[in-house]
């Protein structure tokens, strides 16, 4: 079985999930040696029996959601049991893509950890929490990860979501860290591995666009504000009053983005109608195809 990154998705992402997934191959020096392979929400129904229901996050709770951006994060845990606890395996956001080649991740040496990631933060106190949005791991070592029957135990209050995704459970002495460039948060320098465009208000293919995302749960820290937040959502709607998304503030991560897309467009991976079907849903900006057209080629 070869190696194989992941990239986990639901369909308001799918155009990032196409060019991330184009990404890492083009930018491979060896791009036989692993598959690529795409994790949609749509082909996995125990996340969406759960709609509405509501489960433990950042010791309060939410209710989830299908139409949520990032309704998809759950099946980063999905990994091992697809590669069938074989293997090295990558997964990563549709919002992130290769500028260097993942091939060299895939083969590093662990020196014996069972899953890596890059720190989430710089804070000493959250030292442990692991940034999984980018997490390669050695399938043989993680046979006790189950997607569905960890998420099942959300709903039943007995794993919190927040500690969940940031491997705040595994045995530390089983987490390794890599460097921040193969999990770049909207930085892009000449070490930059994998970019990450994390910030989701400023996505550079969402520019322009509704708000169709919840900020940020803080609830805990400031709890006036988690009020207001549901009095709004209340009054207004569940995006209501959010505004809308801005450009990115570094245009080469813009032209880097259009400049990968323009290539799916001249290969027929990604076609100039279904860009227009994804502007027509909200989920791509609505001036795509023109800033497309005048973005320069990428350098070979």
């Amino acid at each position: 079985m070869k190696n194989c990154v992941f990239i986990h998705t639901n369909e308001r992402q799918w155009i990032g999930a196409l060019v991330s997934q184009y990404s890492l191959k083009r930018n491979s020096a060896n791009p036989d040696a692993f598959d690529v392979k795409i994790i949609h929400v749509k082909d996995h129904p125990f996340l969406w029996e759960r709609e509405g229901q509501t489960f433990l996050r950042g010791g309060t709770t939410r209710v989830w959601k299908m139409s949520d951006l990032q309704s998809f994060t759950p099946l980063r845990f999905m990994p091992p049991k697809l590669m069938e606890y074989q293997g090295r395996a990558v997964v990563i956001d549709p919002d992130i893509f290769a500028a260097g080649d993942i091939n060299e991740l895939l083969t590093r040496d662990m020196q014996g950890a069972s899953v890596m990631g890059r720190h989430r933060s710089q804070r000493k106190d959250k030292a442990y929490c692991v940034a999984t949005s980018v997490m390669l791991m050695d399938c043989a070592q993680l046979q006790h990860w189950d997607c569905e029957k960890e998420f099942a135990e959300l709903f039943a209050f007995e794993r919190d979501y927040k500690e969940w995704i940031c491997l705040a459970h595994e045995d530390p002495s089983r987490v390794g860290f890599f460097e921040p460039e193969w999990n770049d948060f909207d930085r892009l320098t000449e070490n930059t591995k994998l970019l990450h465009n994390t910030k989701r208000r400023t996505q550079p293919w969402k520019s322009g666009l509704p708000v169709d995302f919840i900020p940020a749960d803080k609830l805990r820290k400031y709890p006036v504000l988690g009020s207001l937040m549901k009095l709004r959502a209340k009054m207004f709607g569940e995006y209501g009053l959010l505004g809308r998304y801005h450009r990115h503030p570094d245009p080469n991560q813009e032209r880097f983005f259009f400049g990968l897309l323009r290539e799916c467009v001249e290969k027929g991976i990604v076609s100039e109608q279904l860009i227009r079907d994804e502007m027509k849903q909200n989920h791509v900006r609505h001036d795509a195809l023109e800033v497309i057209d005048r973005t320069p080629p990428l350098p070979a």
